[in-house]
């Protein structure tokens, strides 16, 4: 927690103290994060900040555009995690709603809930007195009237009333503007209650240059005054929405020298903003945000509910499809979205402003990051130490054909490519992965007890890509060498539920899990390697295929051929030019015809 105080940002958020399990003590809310929760390490007479403090083992923390954001969030917060350390009130807060009517004239009223009577609502707000404050200056400046009468067919009155002669109303009582005048004035003030205020802005300007071409200068004037009115006002509704929305707010920073990504996922449900998930993904150099969040959307939406609305930092790559396919899971239509301005804009930027101080925290940053990883695996598995050298393995083949076994080595964390092994399976002949499994193990083991030094030292941790029967087959590998004291842990893709034997029911981490994460970074480095060599043998086994089809072309000429440019995969590009200075023109035609047939 000592290193993670002295990344504190100073902005505005909501900080939340955890137990050694993970369990949320308490929540609270900070104008500068870094003062605030700096505070609770010094000494303290209060007996519930000292008892606080003895019980956490962490800390998290949340950075909001503003303070009104954070007071919104610790509710939610409070009331979605209940800890133990937080007053919590009984009754349900319902704060304050701006309303347009659904009249003719509509008038504009502070409402303590929505109701489904056809009216517009805008909120929520802190409180009824910045709901106030706002409604008067929407008065000042769209002249909206606020009286209960029932306005039809104007005029209803003979005199029109104190608002109008001081200008905080236009009159429609007494006729003294058109339905049409006065609904062009609603529409500017819904526009700017949704936070749309350069939308409302740029055409206030278009209708005061308007107004001045035409010479109407008492109009123009007008709109001049509700153009600075709008420019000076502070009040905002960031990140709120008066419908019950369901929608995810993802973002991305990257760490170009690490070659890691952070991604942070914010979940606003009912219109607020109710919490986040922070996930690390490897971004190989040169990434793209597009990339990122691509990558990152197909993988995320294959296990997560899948809300109504995604607002996304960055565009993604052919999202037209991907949006298919995420609505076909959801069963209803989903909107991908990219905002360039306004509320929602500010908001992904405070996501994104988010993802980039994760990659500060002492867990997500070099030797930090792996040694949070392994002493939460030491932790999790029980051992007298954390594992210093992991091995994954893992199988590739089609249909039985090809089959190979992979085996990486990450070494205190990191991959230890060097170490990394591949296999050719040799004993099985039919489709079983288990027995596959069995071998690559059993050779990569027999190895290591032989003294090879290639397969030196053993692992502490065997990482097994798949569930219970890989398990089974490789525990039963390791009594048969008397190698059973090596810790063997499972990760099964689909939940990515981790499983240890002599238990019958997995271990279910969290996404955030350093070592869960650590883990899946194992895997899938093992899986990329079992892949690239299966991959590799296919195209051997293409290229040998086609050559073989060729009338002409003996063995002493594919030696050549082989010789001269050194692999299958180089032969497979060759230009007609190049064939021809090893073989006869006919032959180096055919054959060159015969590679392009091939790649198409």
């Amino acid at each position: 927690m000592q290193e993670k105080l002295a990344l504190l940002p100073a902005a505005p958020g909501v900080y939340l103290f955890k137990d050694a399990q993970g369990a949320v003590l308490y929540v609270g809310k900070a104008s500068l994060l870094r003062e605030r929760v700096r505070s609770y390490f010094q000494t303290s007479s209060d007996p519930k900040t000292q008892r606080l403090m003895q019980e956490a083992s962490d800390f998290d923390y949340i950075v909001t555009p503003d303070e009104r954001a954070a007071l919104l969030l610790e509710e939610t917060l409070i009331k979605r995690h209940k800890p133990q350390f937080n007053i919590r009130l009984k009754d349900d807060k319902q704060y304050p709603y701006i309303k347009l009517t659904n009249e003719p004239f509509p008038r504009i009223e502070l409402a303590r809930r929505r109701e489904r009577d056809g009216a517009r609502y805008f909120g929520p707000y802190l409180s009824g007195e910045s709901a106030r404050e706002t409604i008067k200056l929407l008065q000042k400046v769209f002249r909206l009237r606020t009286c209960t009468l029932e306005i039809e067919r104007p005029p209803v009155r003979r005199r029109p009333c104190l608002d109008h002669h001081i200008g905080l109303c236009d009159g429609p009582c007494v006729a003294a503007i058109s339905l049409a005048d006065y609904a062009e004035l609603v529409e500017s003030a819904a526009l700017f209650l949704r936070g749309r205020r350069d939308e409302l802005l740029q055409e206030l300007h278009t209708q005061m240059k308007i107004a001045s071409e035409r010479l109407e200068f008492e109009r123009a004037a007008h709109l001049r005054d509700q153009i600075q009115a709008i420019e000076r006002l502070q009040e905002e509704q960031t990140g709120l929405s008066p419908r019950p929305v369901e929608r995810d707010l993802i973002a991305y920073a990257l760490d170009e020298k690490a070659q890691i990504a952070s991604v942070q996922v914010f979940f606003v449900r009912g219109g607020r903003l109710c919490g986040r998930e922070g996930f690390l993904l490897e971004a190989p150099p040169h990434s793209s945000g597009s990339e990122v969040l691509t990558a990152f959307v197909k993988e995320y939406y294959q296990k997560s509910t899948i809300p109504k609305e995604i607002v996304l930092a960055a565009p993604l790559e052919d999202a037209e499809t991907l949006a298919r396919r995420l609505e076909e899971r959801r069963g209803g239509s989903v909107t991908l979205r990219v905002p360039e301005r306004g509320a929602l804009k500010r908001l992904i930027e405070s996501v994104a402003h988010n993802a980039a101080l994760a990659l500060r925290t002492p867990q997500h940053t070099g030797d930090g990051r792996e040694r949070a990883a392994l002493a939460d695996l030491q932790s999790l598995l029980a051992l007298s130490s954390a594992p210093q050298r992991i091995e994954a393995f893992d199988i590739s083949n089609l249909h039985g054909r090809q089959a190979v076994g992979s085996m990486v080595v990450f070494w205190k964390g990191r991959p230890l490519k060097s170490a990394y092994r591949r296999f050719k399976i040799e004993t099985v002949e039919q489709i079983d992965d288990f027995a596959m499994m069995a071998e690559v193990l059993r050779r990569r083991l027999a190895r290591g007890l032989a003294g090879d030094e290639r397969f030196l030292p053993m692992p502490d941790l065997v990482l097994i890509d798949g569930g219970k029967g890989q398990l089974s087959a490789a525990r039963a590998v390791m009594r048969e060498l008397k190698l059973s004291e090596i810790v063997t842990v499972a990760i099964a893709k689909e939940f990515e539920h981790l499983f240890i034997e002599g238990r019958s029911s997995p271990i279910v981490l969290s996404r955030e899990s350093p070592a869960l994460q650590l883990l899946q970074r194992v895997r899938d480095e093992a899986h990329r390697f079992a892949l690239s060599y299966h991959r590799l043998l296919r195209r051997r086994a293409f290229l040998h295929s086609a050559l073989d089809e060729l009338s002409g072309l003996g063995p002493k000429r594919k030696a050549q051929l082989l010789e001269h440019f050194g692999s299958f995969q180089k032969l497979r590009h060759a230009t007609l030019e190049e064939l021809r200075e090893l073989l006869p023109s006919e032959i180096a035609q055919r054959l060159f015809y015969l590679l392009s047939a091939k790649k198409s």
